[in-house]
């Protein structure tokens, strides 16, 4: 995972396979071997669930961009980014790029919007978060079970900034979200959270790569998800420590449950590094639900797909808890409850 895949929908020679390291647990070229039609253009439609939160907006429909694609914030601001998919059997590409003025406060809320059936959809976003600024990103990705989507983001962190990040996923036929996420400058915080729900036969792929090239940075990240039926949840982690970037502190956990006997979770979490006197620590567990949780809450005559509903919650929950900003955070809690 040493760079970015460059994916380019017109060129199928561009799509990588299991034979690339960094997706080989998201092979693209079994899904994708012809570049897809190009799609036609596609309704805005309902305001999207971040609405209430207001602020500006950048919104793509499949593809296209319907007013402005480049957004710079000053002083404190609220962005709602949008990328709209309503479109059967085709693919389309969209490019965001958001820059956060020194000192100022960006509260970026992302959502993937999918429609339709077995489309292809490649979307990026460049982020940069000057010195002394702060960005808390919260990302919703909801698509039809057979739609196929890769979305990155590449972050730039300055001195002295800070950048959180939370994505909640449900899954795909293929579904990829990558960050990737540079600390250019000493002091630089991130917080790169994120979590899954999968069902079916849904496939997330949770990838970052987070890179501290200036000493004293710190870096946290917590994973969480579940896989039913014959789903599939991967994360793949990875955080690398330049030569100089000493008194960094990087702390990495992925946490899932398999919920049945023929779901998979394929977990990568990494620490490489090359600077002294540095904090680093990463951990990652597989399990099942509770079994004795589950019988105590039958015995006291709950259903048990409530109960299971509710334990999945409780674990999952955590990860929703961090997110800082309030209406973000319930916007987003209330968003993944509906979907147990």
């Amino acid at each position: 995972m040493s760079a970015a895949f460059n994916i380019d929908l017109t060129d199928a020679d561009s799509f990588p396979s299991r034979r690339n390291e960094a997706w080989k647990y998201s092979d693209l070229k079994r899904w994708l071997r012809e570049a897809p039609t190009p799609s036609p253009t596609a309704a805005v439609g309902a305001p999207g669930p971040f609405y209430d939160l207001g602020g500006e907006a950048i919104v793509f429909a499949n593809g296209r961009a319907v007013g402005v694609t480049d957004f710079i914030a000053s002083g404190e601001q609220t962005l709602r980014l949008r990328y709209i998919s309503d479109a059967v059997g085709t693919g389309h590409t969209a490019r965001a790029r958001v820059a956060v003025r020194a000192g100022a406060k960006l509260l970026l809320l992302e959502t993937h919007e999918g429609a339709g059936s077995a489309y292809v959809a490649h979307n990026t976003l460049e982020l940069d978060v000057a010195a002394g600024a702060e960005v808390t990103r919260v990302v919703l990705v909801e698509e039809p079970e057979d739609a196929i989507s890769v979305s990155e983001a590449h972050v730039k962190v300055e001195a002295g900034g800070v950048y959180r990040q939370t994505i909640i996923a449900t899954g795909a036929r293929l579904q990829r979200v990558e960050t990737r996420i540079t600390h250019y400058a000493q002091g630089a915080q991130v917080q790169a959270d994120g979590l899954y729900l999968l069902n079916g036969s849904r496939h997330t792929d949770l990838t970052s790569v987070v890179r501290h090239m200036e000493h004293d940075g710190t870096t946290s990240q917590l994973i969480k998800g579940v896989a039913r039926d014959t789903a599939r949840g991967v994360f793949q982690g990875k955080i690398v420590v330049e030569r100089g970037a000493d008194g960094t502190d990087a702390r990495m956990g992925h946490h899932a449950l398999i919920a049945s006997e023929r779901a998979e979770i394929d977990a990568k979490p990494e620490l490489i590094i090359y600077a002294d006197d540095v904090q680093c620590a990463h951990g990652n567990t597989v399990g099942t639900l509770d079994e004795s949780a589950l019988f105590y809450m039958e015995q006291r005559g709950i259903p048990a797909e409530e109960a299971r509903a509710l334990l999945t919650q409780a674990f999952l929950i955590e990860v929703i808890d961090r997110i800082e900003h309030e209406g973000a955070r319930e916007v987003a809690r209330e968003w993944l409850t509906a979907r147990l």
